[in-house]
């Protein structure tokens, strides 16, 4: 751990800073253009829009990352050596925006003292609504931008209301006015996730999804604008109006929600009722375009390969992804028009410049979960081969062919899945090649109910009690509880972590967990003094959770914040500034694995730097719908996607063998109401497609060390209580040899709102969820009880606590 002692920039934060400005570009989408960008030079500029000024540099909640400082997209352009027009605008509607948000912070406060509800649980993750203003757009200038902002986050989903998911009429307006009456005009969106701007998209030639690219958003904008840089991103979920996507029946329910809509989830969804969104999956202009020539298809002894030829074919630089699809037949199961089967992204291409893609997709990969007896078949019939819409072959198969016989795991739903119409098209024409299917059939696994634990640490587990054990398994849990726990700052050992193992794991010799929450980077008090108890914070970095806490617990969180100040007037004060990464969806919209790993190296790097040996992110969870507030955490609608991108992130950090991800939240979690006591309702074959396919990618291509559940139900259990999920499915099937925590506050009553009661800390152990965070007393005292009378045996018990001590050894 580096002790940084002067507020002074650090050459890991140069270097870092440096690396994401060059790659945030690719995750950049250019949604139309008409050839009036990029701008040849630096120019006046006429800015306008809610994120100009206040330019969105990632969500909230857990998702922030406390930094020095980043760049707006205003910062940016005047850095640029443009000249903004518009100061005048941008200083009104500052004050409009000021009013507006006191007002709704006012308002929440008021709501929680009158229902005698906490504040944190009301407000959490909510943010103010657009202001109403009417202010001229006025500025001469040589270019008009408008950015257009968001914000959403953790605890409150968003809604279909004009400032949130809808543009307001005042946007509406400001966009057309800009619209008509500058000869170059461009509406940039900073956004985390989906707006429907159906309402000026027809009428705006220009539109960029700047997204949300963290410390170096606006300096990545102005290098795009002027063409130091280009966006080669592509969607990595639909685009649609609110009508589109009411084909959701069910959504942010307090109780049960049901996933009626089965595995047709986004793409798959339009796809199959021939729906034109706004713009597609895998959609994305350039500055240049390209050609894509397939040079040949052909299956090698398992595995289909498609070779393809990329030519630019216009007058700048880019990159292009190329993206396989494939078409199952219809049988007994009814499936999706296409699904992606892989991707790859080419290298810079210059004008006029080629590269041969190869792209492969294990024909495994094309199998259908088969609820009924458990298992993945790929039914017999003729699977046809896409590069992006262009058909360029097909496979035939024989016989139905049973790949692999699984669990019957993760409950059942209580109806069955929307049956979807799907006009599958047959292309007599393209080349055909009938496969081996002797090749394809299962080696006979069936899951076992023997779970091997091998690497256990050397020790011997009897000279622990079980009260040691129990606290093995239980977070510390001295520093902070309940809602003061809630704020992500409940570790002695790092300022500002969420948290850390119980000192018991050091007194015994084997280190300790310190965990660092994420996922656009690490979230950390920037300033601290050390004291004989570990770190404290001198600064106010929680200040957007904390002014939601009971004014009690504000008082006294703010009288260590002032305690620990006079402090540093006679201790050395240090320093914690981390850089924000891109967002999840931004990453992914990169479609570009390699670039994902380096931002997963740059958290190693300040991992190791700042003394966090556990990443509490990559989060995975799939977008089902636009409306979930921490979509912008989440990478896609698309499994492969999401689970290919995390793997990518893995692999980065985990190069460093001292770290560790916490892949999360597992699983179903896709929605924010009333998230700690929330049933999902999800058929077998929804959650085996869909839902699960992109942790199953993370763990067997990178082994990543742990995993997070999460606050919902699953099909009436919870997920931390779930030793199918857990031990069968994660475990068994998939060979994951990490250790599994629950997310912040999973068994504490207080927080589990709704008809299904809170989670169970001995059944945690059971379900074979090693450690429960950040833990309390009363999760002690469950455990021991389990024990004495028989409901939790000793042995599992000492198996989640031997995991836990064999991971904090390793990375201690």
């Amino acid at each position: 751990m580096l002790k940084i002692k002067t507020p002074d920039v650090q050459d890991f934060e140069i270097r870092h800073t440096e690396s994401l400005r060059a790659i945030a570009p690719e995750c950049m989408v250019l949604l139309k253009k008409n050839g009036d960008f990029p701008l040849k030079k630096a120019c006046s500029i006429a800015l306008y829009g809610s994120g100009a000024r206040e330019t969105v540099k990632g969500g909230t909640g857990s998702g922030d990352v406390n930094v020095r400082n980043y760049i707006t997209v205003e910062k940016g352009l005047e850095s640029a050596g443009f000249e903004i027009t518009t100061k005048t605008w941008l200083d009104d509607y500052k004050k409009e925006k000021n009013k507006c948000e006191k007002e709704f912070y006012d308002s929440i406060l008021a709501q929680a003292k009158k229902e005698g509800k906490s504040a944190i649980l009301l407000g959490m993750g909510k943010t103010p609504p657009e202001p109403k203003y009417q202010l001229p757009i006025d500025g001469e200038a040589d270019v008009c931008i408008y950015v257009l902002s968001r914000n959403s986050g953790e605890g409150a989903d968003r809604t279909v209301s004009k400032g949130d998911f809808l543009i307001t009429e005042d946007e509406k307006r400001d966009i057309l006015l800009c619209s008509k009456n500058y000869k170059k005009f461009m509406l940039v969106l900073n956004v985390g996730a989906p707006v429907d701007i159906s309402p000026v998209s027809e009428q705006v030639e220009n539109i960029l999804l700047l997204s949300q690219l963290g410390t170096v958003t606006g300096q990545a904008f102005s290098d795009v604008l002027l063409g130091k840089s280009y966006p080669s991103g592509k969607l990595t979920s639909t685009w649609a109006t609110a009508e589109d996507y009411s084909y959701i029946k069910d959504f942010g329910q307090n109780d049960d929600t049901n996933y009626f809509e089965g595995i047709f989830v986004g793409y798959r969804y339009f796809d199959a009722t021939k729906t034109n969104p706004l713009f597609p999956f895998g959609y994305g202009l350039g500055y240049t375009d390209f050609s894509i020539d397939v040079e040949s298809f052909d299956v090698y002894g398992k595995t289909i390969t498609v070779k393809a030829n990329v030519k630019n074919t216009g007058s700048f630089p880019g990159k292009e992804t190329v993206m396989l699809f494939y078409s199952s037949p219809e049988g007994a199961l009814v499936k999706p028009l296409r699904e992606l089967g892989a991707y790859k992204k080419t290298k810079e291409l210059l004008p006029g410049e080629c590269e041969t893609v190869i792209l492969e997709l294990p024909i495994e990969n094309m199998a259908s979960w088969e609820e009924k007896n458990s298992l993945w078949i790929l039914e017999k019939g003729r699977y046809t081969i896409s590069l992006g819409s262009l058909p360029v072959g097909s496979i035939v198969i024989d016989k139905n062919v049973i790949t692999e016989r699984l669990s019957p795991s993760g409950g059942t739903a209580s109806f069955a899945d929307t049956v979807v119409p799907v006009e599958h098209l047959n292309y007599k024409s393209l080349s055909e090649i009938t496969v081996d299917t002797a090749l394809l059939e299962e080696a006979g696994h069936f899951i076992s109910n023997k779970i091997e634990y091998d690497n256990l640490p050397v020790c011997d587990m009897s000279d622990f009690s079980i009260e040691d054990l129990a606290e093995i398994c239980v977070g510390k849990h001295t520093k902070a509880q309940g809602m003061a726990a809630m704020i992500g700052n409940s570790s002695a050992r790092l300022a500002g972590g969420a948290g850390e193992t119980a000192d018991i794991v050091a007194e015994k010799g084997f280190g300790a967990l310190v965990m660092a929450d994420g996922p656009a980077g690490l979230r950390l008090a920037t300033k601290y003094v050390e004291t004989e108890k570990g770190q404290d914070s001198i600064d106010d970095a929680f200040s957007d959770i904390i002014r939601f806490l009971p004014e009690e617990v504000q008082k006294l969180i703010y009288a260590k914040i002032e305690k620990n100040k006079k402090l540093a007037e006679t201790q050395t004060v240090l320093y914690h500034y981390a850089c924000a990464i891109p967002i999840g969806t931004a990453l992914a919209q990169s479609w570009n694995d390699e670039l994902c790993e380096l931002c997963g190296t740059i958290i190693g790097e300040e991992m190791e730097i700042f003394g966090a040996n556990v990443w509490l992110a990559p989060a995975l969870n799939i977008h089902r719908s636009p409306l979930c507030g921490r979509n912008f955490e989440y990478y896609s609608e698309d499994p492969l996607v999401s689970g290919r991108i995390a793997a990518a992130v893995t692999r980065g950090v985990q190069k460093n063998d001292k770290c560790a991800v916490t892949i999360k939240h597992f699983a179903c979690n896709n929605q924010e109401t009333n998230r700690y006591g929330s049933n999902s309702v999800v058929s077998q074959r929804a959650l085996r497609e869909i839902y699960l396919k992109a942790f199953e990618i993370c763990v067997k291509e990178s082994a990543p060390k742990s995993v997070m559940t999460s606050y919902n139900l699953l099909n009436g259990i919870h997920t931390a209580n779930r030793r199918d999920l857990l031990t069968d499915i994660l475990r068994n099937e998939w060979g994951f040899k990490g250790i599994v925590m629950t997310d912040w506050g999973t068994t504490d009553g207080k927080f589990n709102l709704g008809s299904y009661g809170k989670s169970s800390a001995s059944q945690c152990i059971f379900a074979g969820n090693d450690l429960i965070m950040p833990g309390n007393t009363d999760d002690i005292n469950n455990i021991t009880d389990s024990v004495e009378n028989g409901e939790l045996k000793r042995a599992d018990l000492e198996i989640c606590a031997a995991r836990i001590l064999t991971i904090s050894a390793r990375l201690s």
